[in-house]
C-alpha cells in the first residue's frame, strides 16, 4: 500500500502522524511511505531521518495526497486540504465530526473512507487512540490553567499549590475519565484542592481508592456542579461521549456565580465543548474573557508539546496502521471490531451513530461495508 504523511497545517500544529521508526516498520512490511518535506521538523524529525529508513520525501502536500492510497494525519483535514481528498482514499486521523457539520459534509462529498482515531473502541470501552492525547491534554490543562491564573494574564493571582499559611487554589474537574484523572494527578501533585465530578459511582469509587487525600469525589448533577464552580479558581472540562457532541454542563448564566478572574480550560472543545460560552482558540491566541471568566479553548492542546505528543500518539496508532496497510481497510475492519468502530464515513455514507445523530443524517451499519 502507498501511505502518505502530509505536513499538519492547522495553526501551531507541530505533531506528525508517523515517526521514522513507524515508517521503518511499514517499509519492512512491504509498503511505500511518502512523507511531505518538513512534516516532521516540529516534532524533531528531519527528512533525512525518514529517508534513512526507506521512506520517500514528497515536495508538497498535493503530491503526498495524490500519490497515496492511505493518508495518515494527526488533525482533521482543514478546508485548504479538502480539494486533495479523493474517492476511495483511506484517511486515518482524528476527525471529531460531530462538532463540525461543514467538515462532515466535505468528507461525505469526497467519497473518502474515514477511520477516526477517537472512536476506535476496545470491548472494555477504552479508546486506545484517544487515550494518549487525553493523557497529555489532561496534564497540560493544569499547566495552562495555573499560568492563566496569574494576574499578568488577567487571572485571580492565585498560586495553585498555595504556601504555608495561605490556602491552595481549588480545581474543579468535570469528568473522571482519562482527561480528568490526569488533570487531577497534576493538580493534586502541585498541592491544589481538587474536586472531581462524574456520573459513574463505580468510577468515583475507583478514583477515591487511587487518588490522594487532597482529591474529593462528588456525584455530577446540576446542583453539585453549580455549587462547586462557585468557589473554583480553575475549572477543567473533561467530559466525553465518544463520537458525539459534549453536553453543555456550564451555561452562560452560570458564569455570574463564579469568582472573577477564575479560569475555565475546556478539553472537550474538540467535541464542541462542555461550556456554553466556549469556542475553539489556538495556541497563538488561546484565551478570551466572558463575564470576567477566562476561557481557554485550544482545540489541539497536545500540539503545544509535539515531541511528547507525537511519540505518545504514534506508539498507539502504528499497530492499527499496520493492520490497515497489511490487510486493506475492509479486511482489517472486519477482523478487528475495535477498528471497525473507528469507521465514521465510507464513500458518502455515515457509519457512526453519534455523527448521524448530531446532524440528522442517515446512519448505516459499518458492518455492511466490510462484509
Amino acid at each position: 500500500m502507498k501511505i502518505g504523511v502530509p505536513k499538519e497545517i492547522k495553526t501551531n500544529e507541530n505533531r506528525i502522524a508517523l515517526v521514522p521508526a513507524g515508517a521503518e516498520s511499514l517499509v519492512a512490511a512491504g509498503h511505500s511511505v511518502l512523507v511531505e518535506t518538513g512534516a516532521g521538523l516540529g516534532s524533531g524529525f528531519a527528512d533525512e531521518d525518514y529517508t534513512a529508513v526507506g521512506a520517500k520525501i514528497a515536495p508538497d502536500a498535493a503530491t503526498t495526497w495524490r500519490d497515496s492510497d492511505m493518508i495518515m494525519k494527526v488533525k482533521e483535514p482543514i478546508e485548504k486540504e479538502w480539494p486533495h481528498m479523493k474517492k476511495g482514499q483511506l484517511i486515518f486521523t482524528y476527525f471529531h465530526f460531530a462538532a463540525d457539520e461543514k467538515l462532515t459534509k466535505a468528507h461525505i462529498d469526497s467519497g473518502a473512507i474515514c477511520v477516526a482515531y477517537e472512536t476506535v473502541e476496545l470491548p472494555s470501552r477504552e479508546l486506545p487512540l484517544l487515550t494518549p492525547m487525553s493523557e497529555v491534554a489532561g496534564r497540560m490543562a493544569v499547566q495552562e490553567g495555573a499560568k492563566y491564573l496569574e494576574k499578568l494574564y488577567g487571572g485571580r493571582g492565585v498560586l495553585l499549590g498555595g504556601v504555608p499559611g495561605v490556602a491552595p487554589a481549588k480545581v474543579v474537574i468535570l469528568g473522571g475519565g482519562i482527561v480528568g484523572i490526569n488533570a487531577a494527578k497534576m493538580a493534586a501533585g502541585m498541592g491544589a484542592k481538587v474536586t472531581i465530578l462524574d456520573l459513574s459511582l463505580e468510577r468515583l469509587r475507583y478514583l477515591s481508592d487511587v487518588m490522594p487525600a487532597n482529591c474529593v469525589m462528588i456525584y455530577s448533577n446540576r446542583h453539585n456542579i453549580l455549587e462547586q464552580i462557585a468557589t473554583a479558581d480553575l475549572v477543567i472540562g473533561g467530559v466525553l461521549i465518544p463520537g458525539a457532541k459534549a453536553p453543555k454542563l456550564i451555561r452562560k448564566e452560570d458564569l455570574k456565580t463564579m469568582q472573577l478572574g477564575s479560569v475555565i480550560v475546556d478539553v472537550a472543545i474538540d467535541q464542541g465543548g462542555c461550556v456554553e460560552t466556549i469556542h475553539a482558540t489556538t495556541h497563538e491566541n488561546p484565551t478570551y474573557v466572558v463575564d470576567g471568566i477566562i476561557h481557554y479553548g485550544v482545540a489541539n492542546m497536545p500540539g503545544g508539546v509535539p515531541r511528547t505528543s507525537t511519540l505518545a500518539l504514534t506508539n498507539a496508532t502504528l499497530p492499527y496502521a499496520l493492520q490497515l496497510a497489511n490487510k486493506g481497510w475492509k479486511k482489517a475492519l472486519k477482523d478487528n471490531p475495535a477498528l471497525l468502530k473507528g469507521l465514521n464515513i465510507v464513500e458518502g455514507h455515515v457509519t457512526y451513530p453519534g455523527v448521524a445523530e448530531a446532524f440528522g443524517m442517515k446512519y448505516e451499519d459499518p458492518g455492511t461495508f466490510v462484509a
